[in-house]
């Protein structure tokens, strides 16, 4: 079976150049496997998502030159899939709903760092420091009942009382050179959030659904999402679906080292188009090789 890949942006901004890095590589190794590129639209903020940004993701995309496979996945039209493997991670134990709102759980965040540092995920985010797994089924049913807001939670340590040892092939590089058969650490994310009250999903669980109802193979993207790949590895365990090869590429960074990014304002494809900059240039500016038949990248 020839590889799949895939490049899959969110519809809350316009590409910049971190993103054409990402889109090429994913369409370059597409090219050179004999292998297939598909879009998918992660959409479901439906708070921050426009479709003035998905149909400038198109046209970047094309300028770009790049083709992939339709139809495109978009995450918005797939919910009963995310809600499917939702209600079998339930259905194991594994998940509760958290009532404490972003200002309560700052707050508990600082009582429980009165005697020491409180641990933080990878990206820098305290863990969940609230007790929400203790409630009983009664108060919970109540709570729900009574409209209030919540998340739904990985219950991380019954997860990985059913999952040790795990591993994932990493292709490419770590932030600190780690590669080959590269040792999960999920538990270093605490709780994560698998879906709220009114959005059935989160990034963590939608990304490996939606990996595995597509066939993908191959995950090509940014190092920052490195060790996010742990709690991807574990999701797919307990669902006990397909475990994709991974490689993570160098993030593009601006003037003072800083990834590219949407919040930041980084410019756009579409402005820089707009300048007259072309499609080589683009990759010439990203440090991939302008060619005509064989495209390579050094990630």
């Amino acid at each position: 079976m020839p590889p799949v890949f895939r490049f899959a942006p969110s519809p809350n901004g316009f590409l910049h150049l971190g993103h054409a890095y990402s889109a090429l590589l994913n369409f370059d190794r597409a090219r050179e496997t004999g292998g297939r590129l598909l879009l998918r639209i992660e959409d479901i903020d439906a708070t921050r998502c426009r479709p003035e940004y998905e149909t400038a993701t198109y046209e970047d995309l094309a300028w770009l030159g790049i083709a992939w496979d339709r139809p495109v996945r978009r995450q918005s039209e797939h919910l009963s899939d995310y809600r499917a493997a939702l209600d079998k991670l339930s259905a194991l134990g594994l998940v509760y709903p958290a009532f404490e709102s972003r200002a309560e759980i700052a707050k508990l965040v600082t009582a429980r760092g009165a005697g020491g540092p409180w641990p933080r995920d990878p990206d820098g985010a305290p863990l969940y420091p609230g007790e929400a797994k203790s409630l009983a089924p009664g108060e919970r049913t109540r709570l729900i009942a009574s409209g209030a807001p919540y998340a739904l939670r990985l219950d991380m340590a019954a997860a990985r009382r059913r999952v040790a040892g795990l591993t994932w092939n990493e292709l490419g590089e770590g932030p600190d050179g780690e590669s080959g058969a590269v040792p999960a650490r999920p538990e270093a994310w605490g709780d994560v959030i698998l879906a709220r009250k009114e959005t059935p999903t989160s990034y963590h669980l939608s990304v490996v659904i939606d990996d595995a109802l597509q066939g993908v193979t191959d995950v090509v993207r940014g190092r920052d999402l490195f060790w996010s790949t742990s709690v991807h590895v574990l999701m797919q365990h307990l669902l006990g679906i397909p475990q994709p090869v991974y490689r993570h590429h160098r993030l593009i960074e601006d003037a003072s080292g800083q990834k590219l990014s949407k919040s930041s304002k980084a410019t756009g494809l579409r402005e820089l188009r707009g300048q007259g900059v072309t499609a080589a240039e683009i990759r010439r500016f990203v440090g991939l090789l302008d060619q005509s038949r064989n495209s390579t990248g050094n990630c």
